[in-house]
């Protein structure tokens, strides 16, 4: 298999492992809507969030998207495209050396890329997904890079973007960027006979519309049928909802299409060519020149279904069809080739945090399209290269639209934007806010929590830093077990950080009880066990321990329904 190499590779394939796991700061400021949501929002470098955020959400992400740089050359884009960023120039000085002078452009966009692929694929549950847009510049090399670190057997699709029918070019004008997919384990999908499938366009308009008109008409399907028509005729050309237009008839399944169920034109004599009778006049139908499709038992069944699967005419005349319900239908295969205007997403932005804040944004329709094949009512998203923030707007619509509990996690490197422009984004569709057309638009809900990249939690020997004040290695392991925030801010001199879904967070550390000895009262004891304040639910619910040690044995932990975990090993990534 080929393989891709350049110059600081070496440096950069195990780089991942050697980031030092930083503590997260959430800042109420900036969060906004229900903070229990389970969202958040990091500004940081995103390769250390990554790493902080790994104990707690290995394996847990169903679906990874990320619109990395794409290493244009293009200085005057915010983001510094051409991997000329001062953090990133930095970064590289220090893990690569002095090789990294030497280093072209292309060299250093791997570099950079490299460790944070890596990174993510250990986020992926067994049956999750990565997407990555990327355009022609770099292409190559990612997919190289991919099949290098998720194997060549994992790739999914390449899907063309088309954003735009013309543009500027001395030769050919580009108009199409891609999405670059790949499984976890591509087998691990196949075993679950997994189907990935997006709402057809347009078919919750009709299923809507369907709705009201059968409670207002009950079952008189003639009528329903009418106003059906009438409806589909006074929408305009473009609109989605319109493509449905044939279904229009009814019954008590719901709308349906009388499509054909004839044999293929295949040259084969042997076609089923039994009689069906039609339940009116008693008399065998008229057949399809190349007979039925299905055999004589299947179509009895659909006869015998009450409603019954087939539509007939008005007499044997007429060759029967089979009703093909919209409800039944309303998902297709995602296509490899899609268009989208680009400056839609523009508008959009500009509505939310002004005109000129973020460039390039990527379109909500088209990432909820691409999260919706993944991902599951209740899955976690992440995207460490978040920009205007389109990915959680994305979560936060799909949400409002089926009711789903999904969650996501945010990653933004430059405060300006992460302040500035994602989280005001968010905020304001989580609210409400005026639409580029100058409308209302009804706020989303939800909400999300905004963090930021603290102290370093281990020292140099792999020991937690006694720098690190109790109250902040409180907030990090109450995020770690549970995935969410401390409800309040954690008292240096109170080991009971809350209580997540009837389980009490405890940590000993630092002496917290009063025992300032060495490893005074951080050594979960009888006596120790005593000390701690009750579970609010009383003895018996469970409780979770955080602690250097433990003297208790198995089976006392389980009659006190205790967990016990050892510091630092159960924060660190396994």
């Amino acid at each position: 298999m080929p393989t891709l190499n350049w110059i600081g590779k070496e440096a950069v394939v195990d780089h991942h492992r050697r980031v030092p796991l930083r503590l997260l700061e959430c800042d109420p400021n900036l969060s906004a809507g229900d903070p229990e949501a389970g969202n958040l929002l990091i500004q940081g470098d995103n390769l250390e969030a990554l790493k902080a955020l790994l104990p707690r959400y290995k394996g847990q992400v169903k679906c990874i998207y990320i619109d990395p740089p794409y290493n244009t050359g293009n200085e005057g884009w915010i983001y510094n495209d051409n991997v000329n960023d001062p953090r990133i120039k930095k970064w590289l000085g220090e893990v690569v050396g002095k090789e990294a002078e030497d280093l072209c452009r292309h060299d250093k966009w791997l570099c950079m890329m490299y460790p944070r692929l890596a990174l993510l694929r250990e986020f992926l549950s067994d049956d999750g997904a990565i997407f990555i847009s990327i355009d022609d510049g770099e292409i190559a090399s990612l997919r190289f890079l991919m099949d290098d670190l998720y194997g060549p057997a994992n790739e999914l699709a390449v899907l063309v973007w088309e954003k735009g029918k013309k543009g500027d070019a001395k030769f050919v004008s580009v108009t199409h960027e891609y999405v670059v997919v790949f499984a976890r384990s591509k087998a691990h999908l196949i075993s679950l006979d997994t189907r990935w499938r997006r709402r057809k366009p347009g078919v919750d308009g009709v299923l809507q519309r369907y709705d009201e008109l059968r409670q207002r008409h009950r079952n008189d399907h003639d009528a329903i049928r009418t106003e059906m028509m009438a409806w589909y005729r006074s929408l305009r050309g473009d609109d989605p909802r319109k493509s449905h237009k044939h279904y229009n008839r009814s019954d008590g399944r719901g709308l349906y299409f009388p499509d054909n169920f004839h044999g293929p034109d295949d040259g084969r004599e042997s076609r089923p060519r039994y009689d069906i009778l039609h339940p009116v006049t008693g008399k065998p139908c008229a057949k399809p020149s190349t007979g039925w499709r299905w055999e004589e038992e299947r179509t009895r069944a659909a006869m015998a279904a009450v409603p019954a699967r087939i539509h007939f005419g008005p007499d044997e005349t007429t060759i029967p069809c089979r009703k093909s319900y919209l409800v039944e239908v309303d998902s297709e295969p995602f296509q490899s080739v899609f268009y989208t205007d680009g400056r839609a997403a523009t508008l959009q932005v500009e509505s939310l945090v002004g005109r000129n804040a973020f460039a390039f944004p990527k379109d909500v329709e088209v990432l909820s399209d691409l999260l919706s094949l993944a991902t599951g009512p209740d899955s976690l998203i992440l995207d460490s290269f978040t920009g205007s923030g389109t990915t959680g707007h994305a979560v936060l619509k799909m949400n409002k639209s089926d009711g789903g509990k999904r969650k996501f996690i945010l990653v933004e490197m430059d405060d300006r934007i992460a302040q500035h422009v994602t989280s005001q984004r968010l905020r304001k569709v989580i609210e409400s806010y005026t639409s580029a057309a100058g409308e209302p638009v009804e706020g989303l809900g939800g909400g999300f929590r905004f963090c930021r990249l603290g102290k370093t939690l281990f020292d140099e020997r792999g020991e937690i830093d006694q720098g690190v004040p109790f109250t902040d290695l409180a907030r990090y392991v109450y995020l770690i077990e549970t995935g969410m925030p401390a409800p309040t801010r954690p008292r240096k001199d109170c080991p009971l950080l809350g209580v997540h879904e009837g389980r009490a967070v405890y940590l000993l550390y630092n002496g917290v009880l009063g025992d300032k000895r060495p490893a005074g009262g951080n050594v979960l004891t009888h006596a120790v066990l005593d000390a701690l304040p009750p579970h609010p639910d009383g003895p018996g619910a469970p409780r979770i321990i955080y602690g250097e040690a433990c003297r208790l044995g198995e089976p006392t932990l389980e009659r006190l329904n205790v967990t016990f975990r050892q510091t630092p090993y159960s924060l660190r990534e396994e």
